[in-house]
């Protein structure tokens, strides 16, 4: 005996009911039954074709690429058993861009590895001193990559970016300890071992500080919270360690190698031929006169510290005037189309708006694929509402004027022509999770309970006066405008007189007008839903609604007509809240040549003007931008503590670390100028290279000020002191700090995907390398007189000086009275 029933035909002979003359009436006499969908909500479209889509979304600690290769090798296998005709594509798919933004900072990492090494063998002018540094970077990032992976970290764009920063850091140390070795073989004609114990005898302190200033400078950046601590630590894990393992190089690996790879030379024999001889003799007069330059400005410090001041304030006032953002917007490679009808329209009419949308994406020779889902959008779902997600060609295939941008540009121009439709192309938010597109993200809010229709004129209001605003374009409401509405009113009295429910009332209304869900049948091997609605020509009219009936109490018929009136009203089809107000959900993007954090600005402005009672909040990438931005203050005075206490305790000074840290301005300097002269705004990339100016900066202050300490120490003046070591770091300085920057271009300059996010880290960090190089090899040596005469700072007592004709590392304490 079958127990259940499989298709339509035995669901078509239940009987409803039997007659005393043996006749009956079956299901199939009164209604029509047929498999079908389990619902009609939502259809796909594959360029332009119907289709069945699937998506799947990513976990958060899933690996994209790993995931994308493991959905399309399990797609594979299941093709396999397709009916025929039936085939599977992948039109959208996140992971390409991060494969291929990992594999273009990969080329950068290579390309500033390439410029670093031609750096040095232009200073070092031997095969075997350039060598033995470019030998310390592959080890260093090994070792960087196994503490990141026993971590739990993954090799992302951000800690690919850091690695990138770290090729000219990581050599920064070998430089300094192989420049030093071949001065001392050349200049005393040493054994290689003999020039390296002692060479190390002098830098082994000024690597140490280096190597701390440098890594405690991003140690803050990985305490920060929330989502920009997040970025913030990505940076700061790869820095710390890559920066850690350098010193621990420079300290062992590259002292041996100077000490058996070498090659002795004699006393002296310091000149050469040829380009390294023309080379040599440029920069030893350029030494020289940077030496002349140097004196007269250390001899007038006081001059120059009003100089210095004038600088300060100058940056003070260009950096608070940059304009702000989160994070630069990407190309990558995909786009997003919102789609609205009027409240009124059917799934039919919104069809018709969508094919002429997907005609106008044809037309775009960028655009690869368009997959459009109708029944939702980030407005809301319904039957006029819909969404496209674009996928465009590879970047190497659209070539010039097809970005994802200017994509989008062109096509809105002609979406914003269309009659049936509101729709807007819309660029995915630079960091996923951050809200649905890029742009802002607005909540105006009813705080006191002035009620829909006052929240809904203020929101009016607030769109008009932001339409006209220069700085602001694209302004759209998130939300589903008001429709039609019927009002069925219901006499109470009346319903019980007839003997009838509320409960009765709502089953009766919910299975005409919607839908019934009965149980559960077996079909094709398994079990799908009975459904039970009425006929689409029923429930047309406000008049078929009152012939519906309702069974009372006694199982009479009683019409909907007897007890209740149908009225037509105009209301929001959704409710929409956040953080427990009734809110409405307002977007829109930053007018060209404007910065996110100016129409963040406009928005607060105009959403100033609101009648009392309404308020508002932020959300999404527009609410971490704010967060970011009130950190990072924070977050530059706290690393910038941690360098000051640390060079104390180094020291044992407080005069010394005062005049290190007097270069940090020098470099922001670069930094600001340089994202101001691009167009570029103070975002999170900004903040971190600002961060790595901060420890660079000091980096070449300390390798001045290590030497002018122990020239003090031995009895020099001051004066005389700071520019011998002025002369003597020179060339190192010049060198490490052109390899830095070279290292960097690639980041400035590059192309394709995460263009953006390079050129705004690599920007800020180039500007403010090249001014830290030129401004603080001259102001340097003026902060170290300046600062010692300032505090009263003690020349120390020198012990017999020929016990040791070695000059031995000398520890002087040095303290302010």
């Amino acid at each position: 005996m079958q127990g259940q029933l499989s298709d339509p035909t035995a669901f078509g002979n239940i009987i409803l009911r039997a007659n005393p003359d043996g006749s009956a009436v079956l299901l199939k006499d009164v209604a029509r039954i047929e498999l079908g969908a389990e619902n009609y909500n939502f259809t796909s479209r594959l360029n332009g074709q119907p289709s069945a889509a699937v998506g799947i979304q990513l976990s958060s600690t899933g690996n994209a690429v790993a995931t994308s290769a493991a959905v399309r090798a399990k797609m594979d296998e299941l093709s396999q058993f397709f009916p025929k005709g039936v085939e599977y594509a992948t039109p959208y798919d996140t992971s390409p861009f991060v494969s291929a933004s990992i594999e273009k900072v990969l080329h950068t990492l290579i390309e500033a590895v390439v410029l670093v090494f031609v750096v040095m063998f232009v200073f070092l002018q031997n095969f075997r001193y350039t060598v033995i540094p470019t030998l310390v970077v592959p080890v260093a990032l090994l070792g960087t990559c196994a503490i990141m992976f026993a971590t739990g970290f993954s090799i992302n764009v951000l800690t690919m970016f850091a690695m990138v920063l770290a090729i000219g850091i990581l050599v920064d140390d070998a430089i300094v300890v192989v420049e030093n070795v071949e001065r001392i073989m050349a200049e005393e004609g040493l054994s290689p071992k003999a020039a390296t114990r002692k060479a190390m005898s002098q830098i082994t302190g000024a690597i140490l500080g280096i190597t701390l200033v440098l890594a405690c400078v991003f140690v803050p950046m990985a305490f920060f919270p929330g989502s920009t601590g997040i970025i913030y630590r990505q940076f700061s894990l790869t820095m710390v360690v890559s920066i850690l393992f350098s010193a621990f190089l420079a300290l062992s690996l590259t002292p041996a190698l100077c000490a058996t790879f070498l090659k002795p030379i004699k006393k002296g024999h310091h000149e050469k031929r040829g380009f390294a001889g023309w080379f040599n003799r440029n920069f030893d007069g350029l030494t020289n006169g940077y030496v002349k330059v140097t004196n007269g400005m250390a001899r007038r410090a006081g001059r120059m510290m009003v100089i210095y001041l004038a600088l300060v304030v100058g940056l003070g006032y260009l950096f608070v005037n940059l304009p702000s953002a989160f994070v630069p917007a990407e190309d990558q490679g995909n786009l997003l189309v919102d789609i609205q009808g009027p409240p009124e329209a059917s799934a039919n009419r919104t069809q018709a708006s969508v094919q002429q949308i997907e005609e106008i994406f044809k037309s775009e020779p960028g655009v690869k694929d368009v997959i459009a889902i109708q029944g939702f959008s980030f407005s809301g779902s319904g039957a006029n509402a819909a969404l496209m997600f674009v996928t465009l060609k590879d970047w190497s295939e659209r070539g010039d004027g097809n970005s994802a941008q200017e994509i989008a540009d062109r096509v809105n121009m002609q979406l914003f022509g269309l009659k049936d439709a509101t729709s807007y192309a819309l660029s995915p938010p630079a960091i996923e999770g951050f809200g649905a597109t890029g742009g802002f993200a607005f909540r105006l809010q009813d705080r006191n309970g002035v009620g829909q229709a006052a929240l809904s004129a203020a929101g009016a209001d607030l769109m008009a006066k932001a339409s006209q605003s220069p700085l602001l374009t694209g302004m759209r409401v998130e939300g589903l405008p008001d429709a039609a509405q019927v009002l069925l009113v219901i006499d109470r009295e009346k319903a019980n007189t007839f003997g009838v429910t509320f409960s009765d009332i709502n089953n009766t209304i919910t299975a005409n007008l919607g839908s019934s869900y009965i149980n559960d049948f077996p079909n094709a091997g398994r079990m799908q839903r009975v459904i039970v609605q009425a006929k689409d020509q029923s429930r047309l009219q406000v008049e078929d609604l009152l012939k519906l009936n309702v069974r009372n109490a006694s199982g009479g018929m009683v019409p909907l007509s007897s007890f209740a009136i149908a009225q037509w009203q105009k209301g929001s089809p959704q409710i929409v809240g956040y953080n427990g107000y009734p809110t409405m959900r307002i977007a829109g993007e930053p007018a060209p040549g404007n910065s996110s954090g100016a129409a963040i600005a406009e928005m607060e402005r105009l959403a100033g003007e609101m009648p009392e009672g309404i308020g508002f909040e932020w959300t999404g990438q527009s609410l971490e931008e704010i967060k970011s931005g009130s950190q990072a203050p924070f977050l530059f005075g706290i690393s910038l503590l941690f360098v000051f206490l640390l060079l104390a305790g180094l020291y044992e000074s407080w005069s010394i670390p005062l005049s290190v840290m007097l270069v940090v301005p020098l470099g922001v300097i670069g930094c600001v100028l340089a994202v101001m002269a691009a167009g570029m705004p103070n975002d999170i990339y900004f903040n971190v290279g600002l961060i790595a100016i901060i420890g660079l900066s000091a980096k070449n202050a300390i390798l001045i000020i290590e030497f002018a300490k122990d020239n003090y120490a031995e009895g020099k003046s001051l004066l005389e002191s700071a520019i011998e070591a002025a002369r003597l770091r020179f060339r190192p300085i010049i060198m490490t700090s052109l390899a830095f920057t070279l290292g960097v271009v690639p980041l400035a300059i590059a192309s394709g995907a995460s263009a953006a996010s390079q050129n705004a880290i690599g920007t800020a960090v180039l500007g403010g390398m090249i001014s830290a190089t030129i401004l603080a090899v001259f102001f340097v040596p003026a902060f170290f007189v300046f600062v010692l005469k300032l505090f009263g700072t003690k020349q120390p007592e020198v012990e017999d000086a020929e016990a040791d004709p070695a000059p031995a590392n000398v520890v002087a304490h040095y303290g302010s009275r």
